[in-house]
């Protein structure tokens, strides 16, 4: 299923990490990566959960990234040729929003990682340690990208729907 969502995660992290970068070089633009694509694929493993799921999305397209860059303020076409914007296209919002909650409340986090994982084999929480246990580093490095506040207009697109598919019990821990 990674391989058939590949293109959205790519994209959907891309962007994540474009509209809230690292802080701190090379390294911390590398941690900051590693966090929005441990979140997105999460976020995406949940929206997309079957095979036939990844196909369709695959199929017709995420949508983009259009409402979220008005909702950030970012200026996505800026005079941009269209080759350094293609990528856009594959930009899922519902799995950006929900990645964004997932980077901004930790219990959230490790909810949804268990619910991916369970049963899955080759998938464990170890392989999302970024996300639900960061570090020192991992915290300074992606400060902007796990700021609640400014990921809060993302976060709060689709958060209902997220909570929603992780069980009706979790809509108290938002």
């Amino acid at each position: 299923m990674l391989t058939d969502l590949s293109p959205l995660i790519a994209a959907t992290a891309q962007w994540l990490t474009r509209a809230y970068p690292a802080t701190g070089g090379a390294l911390a633009a590398a941690l900051c990566e590693a966090q929005a694509r441990q979140a997105v694929t999460v976020a995406a493993w949940l929206r997309y959960p079957t095979p036939t799921d990844a196909a369709l999305v695959t199929l017709a397209g995420p949508g983009g990234s259009a409402r979220l860059d008005w909702v950030t303020g970012a200026d996505a076409a800026g005079g941009a040729e269209p080759e350094d914007t293609a990528w856009r296209t594959w930009v899922d919002e519902v799995v950006a929003s929900w990645a964004a909650c997932l980077l901004t409340d930790p219990e959230l986090a490790r909810l949804a990682v268990t619910a991916v994982t369970e049963g899955a084999p080759g998938s464990t929480p170890v392989e999302f340690r970024r996300l639900i246990e960061p570090d020192v580093r991992d915290r300074q490095a992606a400060a902007l990208l796990r700021h609640p506040d400014l990921l809060a207009p993302v976060a709060e697109l689709h958060q209902d729907h997220l909570l929603d598919r992780l069980g009706p019990d979790q809509a108290l821990i938002a």
